[in-house]
């Protein structure tokens, strides 16, 4: 009577077990260093990318004669130099106009960018009709078609039908420019949606308009929040399309600020009141829509 024996596994070298990733070099600093030390160096960081936003801030609450003699660094030894006048002498000029003027370009233009290609997204990734390959591939060329070979033509196009120098002008401009690349963005998050889901939408007798309200928008938020931000930052900063389109009573804050500029001697204390007043507004957005930037610019990375 024989016995039989099982075969011992053959040992493997440490670290090359089957499926095991290999760790680099970056994960092993970061291990030997330790997450705390990388969290201090983050902040550290963090907090050297907001100095310019400071010193713009400091420079904004001073005179401008304390502004031309000294750096905005002093006010630590001198916070009595700080005073709120430059913001009461902005306020009381034409810029809570031109203020105005910017929100009235810059959210209907993004409220219309993000609905015109959200639903244009979804017929070039879940619609079949014909020759709709051949038009996503039209959109795409768009985006590099640059701003500026499109001012001359426009701008006899708006002189002829009466709506050069008005707000609804610089709006479709905007919409028209900034449409390409939101259909793009869109429609490469939209394709990965499963499609089950929306089979069982159709199975179910729901419309197309009923899917891509129902199921198709509340999941590409993170995607429509992400484009969001950069229509949005977009229009807000442009000052190149307000100075061809806009004239001086629809003029936004850039073209405004940039109108107060003086030929001789120092303005700072207009541009930093002003360009602290515009950094006001995307930064409360940016953070107000933080968790769904962060997820969009994530989508897709990983599955």
């Amino acid at each position: 009577m024989t016995t039989a024996t099982a075969a011992a596994p053959s040992a493997k070298p440490s670290g090359l077990e089957s499926g095991a990733p290999r760790r680099g070099l970056v994960s092993k600093i970061v291990d030997r260093i330790g997450s705390g030390a990388v969290q201090v160096i983050m902040i550290l960081l963090g907090l050297f990318w907001l100095v310019p936003t400071l010193g713009l801030l400091v420079v904004s609450l001073r005179t401008n004669q304390v502004n031309s003699a000294e750096g905005w660094w002093t006010i630590f030894t001198k916070p009595a130099e700080l005073t709120i006048q430059n913001y009461a002498n902005l306020l009381g000029s034409g810029f809570t106009a031109s203020f105005w003027n910017t929100v009235l370009i810059t959210v209907p233009t993004t409220v219309l960018v993000i609905g015109i290609a959200a639903m244009a997204a979804y017929a070039f990734a879940w619609m079949d009709f014909p020759g709709r390959d051949t038009a996503f591939l039209v959109v795409v060329g768009l985006l590099i078609v640059p701003i500026q070979i499109a001012l001359i033509p426009i701008a006899s196009f708006y002189g002829a039908t009466g709506i050069f120098g008005s707000i609804p002008g610089v709006v479709l401009f905007h919409v028209a420019f900034g449409l390409p690349f939101a259909i793009f963005l869109l429609r490469n998050f939209f394709v990965g949606i499963p499609a089950s889901l929306l089979e069982a939408a159709r199975m179910d007798g729901a419309p197309e308009w009923k899917i891509f309200v129902s199921v198709v928008f509340p999941l590409g938020k993170p995607a429509i929040a992400s484009l969001g931000i950069f229509q949005f930052l977009w229009v807000w900063n442009d000052m190149l399309i307000a100075l061809v389109f806009a004239d001086t009573g629809n003029q936004p804050m850039t073209k405004y600020l940039q109108s107060q500029m003086r030929q001789f001697g120092s303005n700072t204390d207009i541009l930093s009141s002003g360009a602290f007043m515009s950094l006001i507004i995307p930064l409360i957005l940016f953070f107000a829509f933080q968790r769904y930037f962060v997820q969009g610019m994530m989508a897709g990375s990983v599955k």
